[in-house]
């Protein structure tokens, strides 16, 4: 069974906590604290297996989890990080954040995407001891693994797409001109999938050409079996656009050719534009030959480039596939999707309030449910990044709530083990 689209829920480690231990030896008095710290939780990273050609796998399991980071021990031993847990995708595969839509990754190439990552190991005991503080009896407990629901798409990478009403050709030619064997019948809607096949047009010279599943009127709206696979058109450098003009059937090749762009357009008005050869199709048993000119004018008077060929008999295939490659030399390459910048979480205006504050030995903990999740997402090594997490913290009040709770200049503030020396 072909599948190119599935919803599956990701949830990477969490962080192991840290410990609460100290010093026992003998003839050690006072050993002081040697908690550890907690593991780092596993991540979820998609890999490409260029084995795989659907996404079958991800029909039945819908839920992977990573491993959590174990805790810390004493003798300050930190515990072992979570193992991150592999998924495996075929090329081509568009990963997006199921509940907003965005494009998170591109599974085009080789590089592994981390979707989903571990949360950090809280720090044992050891870490908070102090001059006046010589005993801490706390640790700080690991943070939560990220969790969320991704949709995978999957759009074949294709530089070629056959388009075109049921049963004008697609797969004969697909057939004839690569080794790919696509089931062929006279009837519609034989092909219930893509096919993928790779073109051979002369030494150097070869181009991925794919097959996609008859398209109707209102394929567009969900209509036949177009909706579904229309996203795999999304890459194609050019498409080749083939009519029956054979009039076997009583259609009206100009009307079949109409129909079709109008569907590609409503699906996605970027293909209205793209790049377009149109091949005439059962040209070796055409019925009435007046059609047929009726066609190449049509063709002349819209500066089609068009290609009188029988897929069945070779005829003109050739000429065909050369115009393609000499096409596609002049193009770019296939399409990429660029991840797509998430709606940044707006911090509440009156945030400071949901938010726990206590002073222990001189050092003020904050804690609280969006500054967690604010840390997560800020990176502390960059200075932009660090006078975002100011500006928020600010916008949110917490240096104000701390100056009413009397903090004064010189005092140890400290969000989740990120520690700092407050001054005004």
């Amino acid at each position: 069974m072909f599948v190119d689209k599935a919803t599956i829920k990701v949830k990477a480690g969490d962080g192991g906590n840290g410990a609460v231990a100290f010093h026992r030896e003998k003839y050690v008095a006072a050993g002081g604290p040697d908690g550890g710290d907690g593991g780092r939780g596993g991540n979820i990273i998609i890999v490409v297996d260029s084995h795989m050609s659907t996404l079958m796998d991800f029909r039945y399991k819908r839920k992977y989890a990573a491993l959590p980071g174990a805790d810390g021990t004493g003798k300050r031993c930190n515990g072992k990080d979570g193992q991150d847990l592999i998924i495996k995708v075929p090329r081509g595969t568009v990963v997006r954040n199921a509940d907003t839509g965005a494009i998170m990754h591109d599974m085009s190439d080789d590089e592994p995407f981390v979707a989903a990552k571990g949360g950090r190991g809280g720090w044992g005991n050891a870490h908070f001891a102090t001059p006046t503080r010589q005993a801490p009896r706390f640790a700080k407990n690991g943070t939560r693994g990220e969790e969320l629901s991704l949709t995978l798409e999957l759009k074949l990478l294709a530089d070629v797409g056959l388009v075109g009403f049921p049963n004008v050709g697609k797969s004969t030619l697909l057939s004839a001109v690569t080794k790919a064997r696509p089931k062929i019948a006279d009837y519609h809607f034989t092909t219930l999938f893509p096919n993928l096949g790779v073109v051979y047009a002369g030494e150097g010279r070869s181009f991925v050409m794919a097959d996609i599943p008859g398209i109707i009127e209102g394929a567009s709206e969900g209509a036949g079996l177009g909706f579904d696979f229309l996203r795999h058109i999304d890459r194609c450098r050019l498409l080749v656009h083939l009519v029956d003009v054979s009039g076997i059937e009583g259609r009206d090749p100009i009307e079949d050719f109409e129909t079709i762009n109008e569907e590609l357009a409503l699906y996605n008005e970027e293909l209205a534009s793209r790049p377009m050869i149109v091949a005439a199709n059962k040209c070796d048993i055409v019925q009435d030959g007046e059609k047929l000119e009726e066609f190449r004018s049509y063709m002349r008077e819209n500066g089609m480039e068009l290609y009188e060929i029988s897929a069945a008999t070779h005829a003109g295939v050739k000429e065909l596939i050369d115009a393609v490659s000499q096409k596609l030399s002049g193009l770019p390459p296939v399409k990429v999707f660029e991840p797509e910048p998430e709606a940044i979480e707006e911090m509440p205006k009156d945030g400071a309030k949901d938010l726990e504050m206590q002073q222990e030995d001189g050092v003020w903990y904050v804690r609280g449910a969006w500054l967690e999740r604010l840390l997560d997402r800020v990176n502390l090594s960059d200075y932009e990044s660090r006078m975002y997490f100011d500006r928020m913290l600010r916008g949110a009040g917490v240096f104000a709530r701390l100056e009413e709770l009397g903090i004064k200049d010189g005092d140890t503030v400290d969000l989740y083990g990120l520690e700092f020396e407050y001054q005004r």
